[in-house]
C-alpha cells in the first residue's frame, strides 16, 4: 500500500510503498477513506519540538481517520466487513485508575494512534476495535475524519453549563471554530470569538460567533467586556489558542467565579498573575484533553444528526495524499488562510 511515512530525522515525509498491516485478534483492518491533519501532526512533519523524542523512524503518522472495515480480528466484537467507522485516536488500557474511574481520555498508559503507534496517513490501517466508532449510515461519511477533533470541541464546550451564558472562545483554529458552533447551537446567549486572521474571522461568522475581536488590537479587553454586556466580563471561556497573551487576556475578561476551560496547548511555560487573575477572582479552571470516550461521541453524533451543528464550513482544503507537501503548506500558511485540511489516499 501507499503510506505517508516519516523516514528521516528531518523536515518532510515520504509517500512510499509499505506492507499492508497484519491485524491482531482485537483489531480491525480499515481501508482509509479520508484523513485530516491535526496541529500535532505539524511537529512530526517538521521533526521539531517533542517529535524527535516520541516518533520512531520509519513511522506512519496521522490520527484523524475514517474508513471501511475490510477485515475483522477474531476478538474484535461488534464489527463486520463493510462497516464505516471513524477512529477514536486514544488507545486506553482499561485497567488503570483513570480508566476505572471513567476517565479513559487521560489513561495512564494511553497510546495515541499515529503518534505512539502506526497511524493512518495510508491506504489501510490496523485499528484496535475499541477505537472504532461505527456509523449508523453514510450520512456523515464526508466528515468522518474530522469527528475526532470535533469531539474535542464538544467536550470542551459542554463541560460546563453554557445555556444562557456569555461564552468567549479564544482562538479560531479548527477547534475554536467547532467550539463556537457548538456553543451557539447549545444555548449560549452570546458567543464572542478572538482571532487575528481575516480569513478565520470570516469562518468564525459562518460558525455562529456573534462578535469577533482581534486580540492584538489596542483595547481588546475592553471590547470583549463591552461585547459581553456585563461589566464583570464573560461567564465562560473556552481557551483554544494556547497563546500566552491570549490566555492572559481571557483570564482578565472572565468574571469572578467564571468557568475557564483550558484546552489549547502553549509552546512552553506560561507566566501569569496567578493571585489576581485566578485566586482572588475565584475562577474555576478545568483542564481537558481529547474527548470523553465515548460520551462525547454520542453527544456529537446526536448534534450532527439533528442538524444543530455543521462543521463542514471549517473544511477549507482537500488534497490527494500524494500532494501532502501542499496540504502541510496550507496548514502552516503564515496568514492562517485555512481551516481543516483533508487528505485522501
Amino acid at each position: 500500500m501507499k503510506a505517508l511515512c516519516k523516514t528521516k530525522p528531518a523536515k518532510g515525509a515520504e509517500y512510499t510503498d509499505v506492507d499492508i498491516p497484519q491485524i491482531k485478534k482485537d483489531e480491525l483492518l480499515v481501508k482509509i477513506y479520508k484523513t485530516s491533519i491535526c496541529g500535532s501532526d505539524i511537529p512530526v512533519y517538521n521533526y521539531t519540538g517533542w517529535a524527535p523524542q516520541r516518533i520512531p523512524i520509519p513511522f506512519i503518522f496521522g490520527h484523524e481517520l475514517c474508513g471501511t472495515v475490510v477485515e475483522v480480528g477474531a476478538d474484535a466484537y461488534g464489527f463486520e466487513k463493510g462497516d464505516f467507522i471513524s477512529i477514536e485516536s486514544h488507545v486506553w488500557c482499561g485497567q488503570c485508575y483513570e480508566c476505572r474511574h471513567n476517565h479513559r481520555d487521560v489513561c495512564a498508559h494511553n497510546q495515541t494512534i499515529g503518534l505512539d503507534r502506526p497511524g493512518g496517513f495510508a491506504e489501510y490501517a490496523a485499528i484496535p476495535a475499541r477505537c472504532g466508532w461505527k456509523h449508523k449510515d453514510e450520512s456523515l461519511k464526508d466528515i468522518g475524519s474530522i469527528m475526532e477533533p470535533l469531539g474535542n470541541a464538544v467536550y470542551a464546550t459542554l463541560a460546563n453549563d453554557i445555556n444562557g451564558k456569555t461564552v468567549l472562545v479564544n482562538g479560531m483554529g479548527a477547534q475554536g471554530l467547532f467550539a463556537a458552533n457548538v456553543a451557539k447551537a447549545c444555548g449560549a446567549a452570546k458567543v464572542i470569538a478572538t482571532e487575528t486572521s481575516a480569513f478565520r474571522k470570516k469562518l468564525a461568522e459562518q460558525m455562529g460567533a456573534d462578535i469577533i475581536i482581534d486580540p492584538s488590537e489596542s483595547g481588546a479587553l475592553e471590547k470583549i467586556i463591552r461585547a459581553s454586556g456585563d461589566e464583570k466580563g464573560v461567564d465562560v471561556v473556552i481557551e483554544m489558542s494556547g497563546h500566552p497573551a491570549g490566555i492572559d487576556l481571557a483570564l482578565r475578561a472572565i468574571k469572578p467565579a467564571g468557568h475557564f476551560v483550558a484546552f489549547g496547548l502553549p509552546g512552553g511555560p506560561v507566566t501569569l498573575d496567578y493571585a489576581n487573575l485566578i485566586v482572588f477572582k475565584g475562577v474555576q479552571i478545568q483542564g481537558l484533553t481529547g474527548r470523553q470516550v465515548y460520551e462525547s461521541w454520542y453527544t456529537m453524533d446526536a448534534l450532527l444528526r439533528s442538524g444543530k451543528i455543521d462543521p463542514r464550513p471549517v473544511i477549507t482544503h482537500q488534497f490527494e495524499m500524494k500532494d501532502f507537501d501542499k496540504a502541510f503548506a496550507a496548514m502552516t500558511d503564515p496568514e492562517r488562510k485555512c481551516g481543516k485540511v483533508i487528505m485522501v489516499p
